[in-house]
Parts: structure tokens; sequence; C-alpha cells
């Protein structure tokens, strides 16, 4: 859905560059966050002596995540004044973030669960709201042709920053024996990273300009979006109560029903109250990507083609810290080595074949790739801990990534990793691709926060229902789950075949 009107306007060699660096280093700042809420955030609680229930039911913080695209409509209607458009806001919701980063690290979760997870609900708000800016900016400043290179720097930046606070932080973790301190330093590495987007991210051409409509209607409307959603929830909690159902249950499937029922409550009633009280830029928005031929379809593709590896990643932290017994500085020392050499490979190797490949080929290819590389995880649960013997990782010096000394690693581990790191990356790189080329100019960052919500399904409401499957039937019957939940995305990528490749070679109106 691409502009039409759009012209293609020359750069330099050392524009280029610029553009791409930024695009590396909001990659960079929009994966930061992520795991603070995710894998670090599991392992902290993890060692605080939480069940795997518990943390299971906890992925449910990234719901923000989900639901970003019902306040994207704000960020595409206002703009913060001086810094030009989308500019302000990624540089104000960086230093938000740092702000709330600092408050959960004042927090203990095993004295106050309640308090650190509205903090870390906060963070995840945060996070989402900002992944909404950047995409949207991103989108706007690449042309169609730089798309895919594009994609593969952002998945670069991304995978950088998902080892350095999912994977380095447990090496931190284990050595300073203090979660808290690690999160103060992510803070201070959030300011940095706004203070570095502030002085390089070029301003957008004048023709990306806000939708017109009236600012307190806007606000009204998304008001009672709001309300609509407290409400809905409200109303499926006392019905449940009414049938007979306790919420304070400690039967897991009860939990799980109220969790899943009062969700799907907000939303259908949120949504439902825009029709009396506009939320015009969230409504026009939607009109115009519904509008587009295919879209629930593409809507399908979305959500199901990353869910097989959303699935298996949920709660791999705890099945490497407490189903395999490997220590936080080992998984750290395997995520920041070989891991991330394998992500720079992936993001790189997947940027070469989306040069020459159709969107579709590259779809189907590194998704496959995606669902085999769950079977690494499923081989560490079957063969355990050593199966394969350890080997030596030489000491090495690549400037980004780096071993001081010769280590001892264990070699199912590093399979298992590497693996993963080297699918996910390709693969994410010929997603970010489609989901900009699905974007309209106008409403870019409502557009693509829909999108990728929708892509966030699997990756939040799969946590619930994986952490009870796991502890029910174990980590082997988990992996292999996530292998066939993998299968209908790929299926729905070949049924979508012609219409993939279109969104690069069409354009439409936003």
């Amino acid at each position: 859905m691409n502009e039409a009107a759009a012209v293609s306007v020359p750069h330099t060699p050392l524009q280029r560059a610029r553009r791409l660096f930024v695009i590396l280093l909001l990659g960079f700042a929009s994966g930061l966050p992520l795991a603070l809420t995710g894998g670090a955030m599991q392992a902290w609680l993890t060692v605080d002596g939480l069940d795997l229930v518990t943390l299971g039911f906890l992925s449910l913080i990234g719901i923000p995540y989900t639901f970003k695209f019902l306040w994207a409509p704000l960020i595409d209607r206002f703009d913060i004044p001086l810094l030009g458009r989308r500019r302000g806001w990624i540089v104000l919701l960086l230093f938000a973030l740092a702000a709330a980063l600092v408050l959960m690290s004042g927090l203990s979760p095993s004295r106050n669960l309640p308090l650190f997870a509205g903090v870390a609900v906060l963070v995840a708000c945060l996070s989402a709201t900002l992944d909404v800016v950047i995409d949207a900016y991103r989108t706007d400043l690449l042309e169609p042709a730089e798309r895919g290179l594009g994609g593969s720097f952002t998945v670069l930046g991304y995978r950088l920053a998902m080892v350095l606070s999912g994977g380095i932080t447990l090496i931190w973790a284990e050595q300073w024996q203090s979660w808290p301190q690690v999160y103060r330093v992510m803070a201070g590495l959030a300011v940095g990273v706004g203070v570095l987007a502030l002085l390089l991210m070029p301003r957008l051409p004048a023709r990306f300009t806000a939708p017109v409509s009236r600012a307190g209607g806007e606000l009204r409307g998304f008001v009672a979006l709001v309300a609509g959603v407290a409400v809905g929830a409200w109303v499926v909690h006392y019905l449940l109560v009414l049938v007979g159902l306790d919420p304070d249950s400690s039967d897991r499937w009860t939990r799980l029903t109220f969790v899943v029922s009062q969700i799907a409550g907000a939303m259908t009633v949120g949504l439902g109250v825009t029709r009396w009280i506009p939320f015009q830029t969230l409504n026009a928005s939607l009109r115009s990507y519904f509008g587009m031929r295919g879209a629930g379809a593409f809507l399908a593709l979305v959500v199901l083609y990353k869910i097989g590896d959303a699935f298996a990643l949920s709660l791999s932290t705890p099945f490497l810290l407490k189903g395999m017994g490997f220590s936080q500085a080992e998984v750290g020392l395997a995520n920041k080595t070989i891991g991330l050499l394998m992500t720079i490979v992936g993001a790189i190797v997947g940027g070469f074949f989306l040069l020459r490949l159709r969107l579709s080929q590259a779809l189907l290819g590194f998704g496959v790739l995606q669902l085999v590389s769950n079977l690494g995880f499923y081989a560490l649960a079957r063969e355990g801990a050593g199966a394969w013997g350890s080997v030596t990782v030489p000491a090495f010096n690549l400037l980004i990534v780096h071993l001081e000394h010769a280590t001892l690693m264990d070699s199912l581990l590093l399979f298992a990793l590497s693996l993963d790191n080297f699918a996910g990356g390709m693969g994410t790189a010929a997603f970010v691709a489609l989901l900009s080329g699905l974007c309209g100019t106008r409403f870019s960052a409502t557009h693509y926060a829909l999108l990728s919500a929708f892509a966030t399904l699997g990756r939040v409401f799969v946590g619930p229902f994986a952490g009870v499957l796991a502890d029910a039937y174990g980590w082997q019957t988990f992996f292999l789950v996530s292998v066939l939940v993998g299968v209908p995305g790929l299926l729905m990528a070949w049924w979508l075949r012609r219409e993939v490749d279109a969104t690069t070679q069409t354009a439409a109106t936003g």
C-alpha cells in the first residue's frame, strides 16, 4: 500500500549510509526493551523462585505489543513540536523508557509481584509505542527498493539488542549478583541511544504529513475506546463469576479461561464503542487498510507466519535455566558469542537473498528454516545437556562481538541457539519487508502497528498455554507442538504468494 505519488529522490552514498545506519540504530532501540519484559525478566523471576505456570501467565505483560494499533492513531495524528514528524516521539519515548527501567530496578518481584508486574506493563507500553513510531519512520524514510535491505539492517540492529538485553545481561546478572543493577545499566543505554538518534535521524520529506482531524475529537474517541475496553473486561469477569468460576482458582485452565475471555470481551466492547463515539484516525486508517484486496488473508498470514517460532521462544529461558540446568552465565555467553555471530550471518544472508529472490520465495524458504530451527531445542530436551559433548570456542575479537578467553561450551546448546538465531534473522528480514509493503504513508504508524500487533499475537497469547503445556506434558512435547503450529503459516504464505509479490511491485494509496 505504498503511496502512488511518491517520487524517488536520488541520494548520495553518504546519505544512503547515514539512512541505513539510522535504521540499524533504530532497530537496536526497538529490540532493547523487549527482553527486559521477556527473556531477561523471566531469568530474574526464575532466580527469584517463581513457578513455571506463573511465568507463563506473566508473558501477558507483553499484551501492549498486541494492542498497540489502538493508540497508534494518536502517533499518526500528533507530532512533538520542533523535532519533526516521528522524530520527537522516538526521542521522548526512549527517555521515558529509561525512567521506567530505573523504577522497575527498584522493585522486588518476589516481595511485591503485582506492583513489579504493573511497572513491567508500563515498560511494555512504552516499548510497544516506540515500535509504532520506529516502524512508521522506517516505512516513510525508505524507498520501496530499499525495504529489503532496510529490513535486514532492522533485523540486525534488533537482534544485536536482543543478544545484549537477553544474553549479555545474564552474564552481568551472574557476575554482579544483581538484576536491579543490570536494569539501571540498560536505562543508561536507552538514554544514550536517544541522544544519538536525535543527532542522526534525517527529517522526513515534506509529503509526509499528519492526517487532518479535530484534536479534541481524537482524544474523546481514544478515551471512549479505553473506557470500553475496561467495561468489556469487567463484564466478562462478572459473567464468568456468575456461572460459578473462581478467578482465584489454583486450576491453571480456569485461570487461562478468565484471561482469554476477558481480553476478547475487552476488545469487542472497546472497538464497538468507537462506532458511537468516533475515533476518527483509527476508523479512517482501518477503513484504508481493510479496503485493500485480500486484507483479511494478509492478516491471517501475519498472525500465523511467526507463531511457531514465537511458541518455542516463549519459555526458552526457563527451559534452558530450569529444564536443562544451564547457568545464567553459560546461556548468556552462548548467546553473546555464537548466537550473536549467527544473528549477524542470518541477517546478512537474508538481505543477500532478498535482493535476488521474490519476496514470496524468501517468506517460504525462510519460514521452513524457522520451523526446522525449533527441532534444535527438541533435540536438547530429548538428549539432555552434554549429549553431544563440549566444544572449545577459541578467543576472538570481531569488534562488536568478542570472547576474551578460549571457553568450553555445550555443543548441543550452541547448535540449538545458532540454528535459532540464524533462522530468526532471515525470517524476520523477509517479514519486515512484507509489512512495510502493506503500509500506506498517511497512516503508516497505524497500518504497521496493526500488522505487527497481529504478528505478536503468537508471542503474547501462546505464553499461558505454553506454560500449561510444558508443565503438563514436558519439554519434548512442547517443542514438537511448536513445529506443528507453524505449519499453517507456511500454507498461507504459499496460498498468497502472488499477492505477496504484488506488494513490492504495485502501489496503492494510503
